[in-house]
């Protein structure tokens, strides 16, 4: 394929498949708000400068500096605006898992996640129309979906807002049944999505295998970015070790779930975007793997 027609490629995706992928995106939040207490939110404030640091990194700093790679490497407009739309989403939720296994601080790991999961309502939808206007390729795609911020809150107030305002309630008023339903739930809501993102995938295979080479490179260079910029913001304000590792992983495992949802909703399933977005999706699991077990070969102070 002309590497230039990637711009015009639209994966296909009927109306039932993406309601399907909107629900199944809705049950992991709900899930993820299963394992989200009042108390992750008051860990904050009792505890402030490493979810505080990590989450500049993650809104402010990520957003800004993809921006300015975007401009550097010069890919085409839609994978452009895919990497921006990735920088705009909030942590993924399996980030608490990967700084578990990297001997991070979980609780900023959690903590992080509850606050970039709320945050993300309104910084989500900023960040990708400020950055994607900015750059003069990405803001004439913008332009010519005329994409509404409002519209970008509304779908992802729906999406994160709702089930994490709901699953923290259930988690409180029935925590016996919560706990009991915690795990499966997880793995259901987990299984759901990734049974609908190969249905996508095997309805554009041929598409997928066309364009797959133009992005391989764009994540690597990305996600290694998010990954450094992570952990070394934490070493340049003095965090702690643990601490450090915890929000390199929160700012490297962004919830590309909800990116593939956006892409879809909002800019009729482009190729480049969507292309982007699902391989982001895929290497920050493997990179958040590598990350952990390269961490695990250095010993924390603490134990030394």
């Amino acid at each position: 394929m002309d590497p230039v027609a990637i711009d015009q490629v639209r994966l296909n995706f009927n109306p039932q498949g993406l309601l399907a992928i909107n629900a199944a995106i809705g049950i992991m939040m709900l899930g993820v708000a299963l394992d989200l207490k009042l108390d992750d939110f008051k860990r904050v404030v009792k505890a402030p400068k490493a979810p505080v640091i990590g989450l500049l990194a993650q809104f402010i700093l990520l957003p800004a500096l993809t921006f300015l790679l975007t401009l550097v490497i010069r890919p085409h407009p839609s994978i452009a605006l895919g990497m921006i739309l990735v920088a705009a989403c909030p942590g993924g939720n399996l980030s608490n898992l990967m700084t578990y296994l990297a001997k991070g601080n979980c609780a900023v790991s959690i903590s992080m996640t509850a606050i970039s999961t709320a945050a993300a309502i309104i910084m989500t939808p900023l960040n990708l129309s400020l950055w994607g206007g900015l750059n003069p390729d990405t803001a004439e795609i913008i332009q010519k979906v005329s994409l509404s911020p409002m519209d970008v809150f509304t779908t992802v107030f729906i999406i994160l807002g709702i089930p994490l305002i709901l699953g923290m309630t259930l988690s409180r008023l029935f925590p016996n049944l919560a706990d009991k339903v915690r795990k499966p739930f997880k793995i259901f809501a987990l299984v759901f999505f990734i049974l609908i993102v190969l249905g996508a995938l095997a309805a554009n295979f041929k598409i997928f295998l066309q364009v797959i080479g133009l992005v391989i490179l764009a994540v690597f260079i990305h996600n290694a970015l998010a990954l450094n910029l992570g952990y070394w913001t934490g070493r340049l304000f003095r965090l702690k070790e643990r601490d450090c590792r915890a929000v390199c992983i929160e700012v490297g495992i962004q919830n590309s779930a909800l990116g593939l949802i956006l892409v879809f909703n909002f800019f009729g399933g482009m190729g480049g975007m969507a292309i982007l977005v699902a391989w982001w999706g895929t290497w920050h699991i493997v990179a958040g793997l590598i990350t952990a077990f390269i961490f695990t070969r250095f010993k924390l102070k603490e134990e030394i």
